[in-house]
């Protein structure tokens, strides 16, 4: 009889070892993501790429590799070069992420071969011979605190940031970034876009329907040109890819696994 309870313990005690290596190579399989592996996320003006920080966590807990550009914003073809040294460095194809003025960068800098696919966050997505300050007339924004210092670099009044930039975020943090803005050259505004990348490669958008920044109506129209994907966020103001980083996430993610890729490393 002592000899069956050891015999049966021992089994147990194998089951509850196999038991935990199937449970660990579930979670290793569950961090694997399907698709392309690699994300590259670029900020717009105003702002550096610290506000990505929320997207950036739900990826990272996905098991993809993200990396942040953080763009000097002071000429567009140093913004593009920055994205380009980003670029660079990934093992493989990548999905390219912006929010607001990072859509031009990126509507330029995405024809890098490591690119698989586009993702506007809120952004501008200029076409050949456009450039985002023109097309901002065309559907002109709500805001009306932008403010410009004597050399030519411009800012948002930070009386005004929260209601105009974040008006979905806590107070505490919209004030936060209104007095840590990256001042942004106004040259960056009119550059002409030569060759968009989302004509060539499969895009995804997403409207934040109460962005007083860029008219939703403007993205909305770079949207349905581009034949993007399109998801539209109720209430998301023009910072929603720090208010709202579970919906941007899971755009991401969807790009990620539909973009073709072919062979990664």
């Amino acid at each position: 009889m002592k000899k069956s309870t050891n015999i049966i313990a021992r089994l147990s005690k194998i089951g509850l070892f196999f038991a935990l290596i199937l449970t660990f190579a579930v979670a290793e399989a569950q961090q694997q993501p399907s698709g392309t592996k690699n994300v590259v996320l670029v900020h717009g003006a105003f702002v550096d790429g610290s506000g990505w920080k929320p997207v950036y966590d739900i990826l990272i807990k996905k098991g993809y590799h993200v990396s942040i550009v953080q763009q000097p914003l002071t000429t567009f073809a140093n913004d593009v070069n920055a994205v380009k040294r980003i670029l660079d460095l990934q093992d493989g194809p990548c999905i390219l992420v912006a929010h607001s003025y990072g859509g031009a960068i990126i509507t330029e800098a995405g024809n890098d071969p490591h690119v698989a696919g586009l993702v506007y966050i809120a952004a501008h997505a200029p076409d050949k011979g456009e450039n985002e300050a023109a097309n901002g007339k065309l559907y002109p924004p709500a805001y009306k605190s932008l403010q410009k210092t004597a050399d030519g670099f411009d800012y948002i009044n930070p009386a005004h940031f929260h209601a105009d930039f974040a008006a979905d975020l806590p107070a505490g943090i919209a004030e936060f970034a209104a007095h840590a803005q990256m001042l942004t050259a106004d040259e960056v505004f009119h550059a002409v876009i030569q060759n968009p990348a989302w004509r060539s490669k499969p895009n995804w958008y997403m409207v934040a329907k109460s962005d007083r920044i860029i008219n939703p109506d403007l993205e909305r129209m770079y949207a349905k040109r581009a034949n993007s994907h399109t998801v539209e966020v109720n209430g998301a103001s023009h910072s929603v890819y720090e208010s709202h980083p579970i919906e941007v996430a899971k755009l991401i993610i969807e790009a990620a696994r539909q973009a073709p890729i072919g062979k990664q490393k």
